[in-house]
């Protein structure tokens, strides 16, 4: 399938800066996770929202021995964690620097099952029909334009077994207010939308993020049109707040900790509006 211009612009724009990015990733550093890989995910699933969302409902005890696709593994940090954990785990990104990574990490470290590694784009694979218990993606949909994300989302559910799961951790838009109060707050290299306005451009033209939807309402509408159930979890209503706070880091991963149990008493629909990300499960393919 030839896709079109902008949306291979999109795919060499994002290329450029992950193959940058991923050249700083360390592969000691996550040697020493697999090292310690139960003690790491008890920490991080506590207070660290995508972690938290990606391993909710006992995502880890579930994919000892299962086949799994990683989209957009980017650091390759989880699909380690998946392959420690007994998972045989193939990965894509359009980064080669990914694969460059798990080649390492295939040398270095005693996996049951080696990662696998699919570089570039993934709508150009030719991945058996229904082979995948699981097909994931950490912070990958909101990367994509949202022709490609379709193209996408529908190959998934080729690739994914009759009682197989697309689970995708992803940005929650779902208030224009708070979105724009986000904007409005200077944070890290991101200048201030309406107090900065000319370097927020320029920060924005260089942002590997299209612009596009990513409320919790398109993500179970285009979920519809592909599969018979969908799943929103909505997280991060009060978590969302913890970089505007004036503190530690040891203090910081108290707040997220704190935050992240109390918004489990709030009714779906009020963590919804005010949810910072949330976890799509979409399952039961339609073709």
């Amino acid at each position: 399938m030839e896709m079109p211009n902008t949306t291979q612009t999109t795919i060499n724009h994002n290329k450029l800066h992950y193959d940058a990015q991923y050249k700083a990733v360390n592969i000691k550093a996550i040697l020493q996770i697999l090292n310690h890989v139960d003690r790491y995910l008890k920490a991080a699933t506590r207070s660290d929202i995508s972690w938290v969302g990606m391993y909710a409902n006992g995502f880890k005890e579930r994919i000892k021995g299962k086949t799994i696709l990683e989209l957009g593994c980017g650091d390759c940090v989880n699909v380690a964690i998946m392959a420690a954990l007994g998972a045989k785990v193939v990965a894509n990104d359009i980064s080669d620097r990914s694969g460059t990574i798990i080649a390492a990490l295939n040398k270095s470290y005693p996996f049951k099952h080696n990662i696998t590694f699919i570089s570039g784009d993934f709508t150009k694979t030719n991945l058996e029909a229904q082979c995948f218990d699981f097909v994931i993606g950490k912070a990958f949909l909101h990367h994509l334009t949202l022709d490609l994300e379709f193209e996408i989302l529908k190959l998934v559910s080729r690739v994914l077994k009759p009682d197989g799961e697309a689970r995708f951790f992803e940005t929650a838009v779902n208030s224009k207010v708070l979105d724009e109060l986000r904007w409005a707050v200077p944070m890290n290299d991101r200048p201030s939308k309406w107090l900065q306005p000319k370097a927020f451009k320029a920060w924005e033209a260089a942002d590997p993020h299209p612009p596009r939807d990513n409320s919790s309402r398109h993500y179970k509408n285009v979920g519809n049109r592909l599969f018979r159930s969908v799943d929103i979890l909505p997280l991060g209503i009060f978590e969302r707040f913890c970089r505007m706070l004036p503190v530690n880091k040891k203090h910081a991963g108290r707040f997220k900790r704190i935050a992240l149990e109390l918004e489990k008493v709030l009714p779906k629909g009020v963590r919804c509006f005010g949810a910072r990300s949330q976890v799509v499960i979409y399952r039961n393919s339609r073709f």
